[in-house]
């Protein structure tokens, strides 16, 4: 199934904004309450200080161009969840699967990391975080949240990940979560995090 909606998203651009807004609507009928429901705890429950994780508003988009413009190219090579520029990400907010989180040194956004969530109760989740602010468990405690949200809410929590994008095959060899589901065309995995039945 994933490869029929990889396609239609890539050659289909007009079929594939129908299926997003149908996804949009069952998502919000379905789950939005539950999932807000989860938003009012969770960040407390993860808090990381000195930082500050919360979900990301309108107000935030010329922050979140900020952070991804003074990215290196090499870190954003497969890192496209949508467009880098102002415009993209602008229109990102009004994407109702999508939930955009942040992290922030004081004013400063520092990380960046989203769920996008599926009616069939699968969600897919990313992540970049600045690279003076790597090393500082940021990245660890974006992946607690991201991963907890949607156990709780009953979704299977994916991504996909290129063989070729060391950095983060690299920072997940250690992750106990991570399995692999399939091999996917173009050298990508899609991987599951799974919750521990400890």
């Amino acid at each position: 199934m994933e490869k029929i909606f990889i396609y239609i998203k890539h050659n289909f651009k007009l079929l594939w904004l129908i299926i997003e807004w149908g996804n949009g609507l069952l998502f919000d009928l379905l789950y939005r309450k539950r999932l807000n429901n989860q938003l009012r705890s969770i960040f407390t429950e993860f808090a990381l200080l000195p930082y500050c994780y919360r979900v990301l508003n309108q107000s935030d988009a010329q922050d979140l161009f900020s952070l991804i413009q003074r990215q290196e190219l090499s870190d954003l090579e497969f890192f496209r969840p949508h467009g880098h520029d102002f415009h993209s990400i602008n229109s990102q907010f009004y994407n109702r699967t999508l939930l955009m989180m942040g992290v922030f040194d004081q004013d400063d956004l520092v990380g960046y990391f989203f769920l996008r969530f599926f009616a069939n109760k699968k969600c897919f989740v990313g992540r970049l975080i600045d690279r003076n602010y790597r090393g500082k468990g940021i990245g660890i405690n974006m992946n607690h949240i991201m991963y907890e949200i949607s156990w709780r809410m009953g979704f299977r929590c994916m991504s996909t990940i290129s063989n070729k994008n060391k950095n983060v095959l690299k920072a997940h060899a250690k992750n106990p979560t991570i399995s692999i589901v399939k091999k996917l065309p173009n050298d990508y995995l899609l991987v599951e995090f799974l919750k521990s039945k400890t």
